[in-house]
């Protein structure tokens, strides 16, 4: 089989949306030359990357040409020839829609200057005074560690939903799913010998480096929304019992009985370094995350399916 021919059919098998994108460039090219503005309302910039990658377009005399515009017809037709050789990865993974939205974005600048607040005693007094109002009622009605553990209950909450309503758990399955494919088959050819095989996998690898930087923002995009929410409770508990140095507390608390400590005070550390107040947090966090994920029986795992 030709090598254009061959490319374009290991492109159009792995990954079904592509055999539009190269339908589109064979139809918009004038002498096999297409340019970017052509088919940019028909293709995205990976879709076009990927065909300048696998060599199918090249250098052209005023934009980009088809290397072989005959091979690429003919890549794009079904393939009946039932060839011996391993068949290229079954699992599609779509990463195209992983951009982030500009509230995401603004979030995201946000969080990175909520995070002055630990540091900057100001912007610490500052947020920590307007989360005051509403959340200085509640530390009024109820003692301190009952505070922790409604805020605790609070973020766990809107963590799950969070993550279980902007993470693709379906993409990042097949992510995975294809990876694995990926390595097995990888591994077979090594024991074939089938130096061919192997080149042609590793291409396939390098176009899975890109899915996996699409996967990660998948899983970041649902943390900053997450920190944007609970970076202000934090600054509010550092305001309220004036952790920092030279900090006063705004809020009257009494000591807390942790298990195998004992009684200690907010500010005490209790793990090396890690105070009363934030081991008394996270222990309540992971219980009620746990009980919050089993009572809505959302599942954070990633599944194929």
């Amino acid at each position: 089989m030709a090598r254009i021919e061959s490319r374009v059919r290991d492109l159009v098998g792995s990954d079904a949306d592509m055999r539009a994108a190269v339908e589109t460039v064979l139809d918009r090219a004038d002498d096999g030359e297409v340019e970017w503005a052509d088919v940019r309302d028909e293709l995205t910039s990976g879709q076009w990357g990927r065909l300048i990658e696998k060599g199918i377009l090249v250098d052209g005399d005023e934009g980009f040409r088809l290397a072989d515009a005959g091979e690429t017809r003919a890549g794009l037709e079904d393939d009946t020839s039932g060839s011996g050789g391993s068949s290229s990865s079954s699992t599609d993974v779509d990463t195209g829609d992983s951009s982030w939205s500009k509230y995401d974005k603004g979030a995201a600048v946000v969080t990175v200057g909520l995070f002055l607040g630990y540091s900057v005693s100001e912007v610490r007094n500052v947020i920590g005074g307007v989360m005051d109002a509403a959340l200085g009622p509640l530390a009024e009605m109820l003692p301190f560690y009952a505070v922790v553990m409604v805020l605790a209950l609070a973020t766990g909450l809107y963590s799950t939903l969070l993550q279980a309503n902007l993470m693709d758990m379906e993409k990042m399955g097949k992510y995975q799913e294809r990876m694995k494919d990926i390595q097995q088959r990888q591994k077979d050819a090594k024991e074939r010998g089938d130096d061919a095989e192997l080149e042609k996998i590793q291409e396939e690898q390098m176009e899975a480096m890109g899915d996996q930087m699409g996967m990660f923002k998948e899983q970041f995009r649902p943390m900053v929304w997450i920190m944007f929410l609970t970076i202000p409770v934090f600054l509010w508990m550092y305001w309220a019992i004036g952790v920092g140095g030279g900090s006063d507390p705004h809020i009257v608390t009494e000591n807390i009985v942790l298990p195998l400590v004992g009684s200690v005070g907010w500010k005490q550390g209790v793990l090396g370094p890690m105070q009363a107040w934030i081991v008394w947090y996270f222990l309540c966090s992971m219980g009620f995350t746990q009980i919050i994920r089993k009572s809505l029986n959302i599942d954070m795992s990633p599944s194929a399916s």
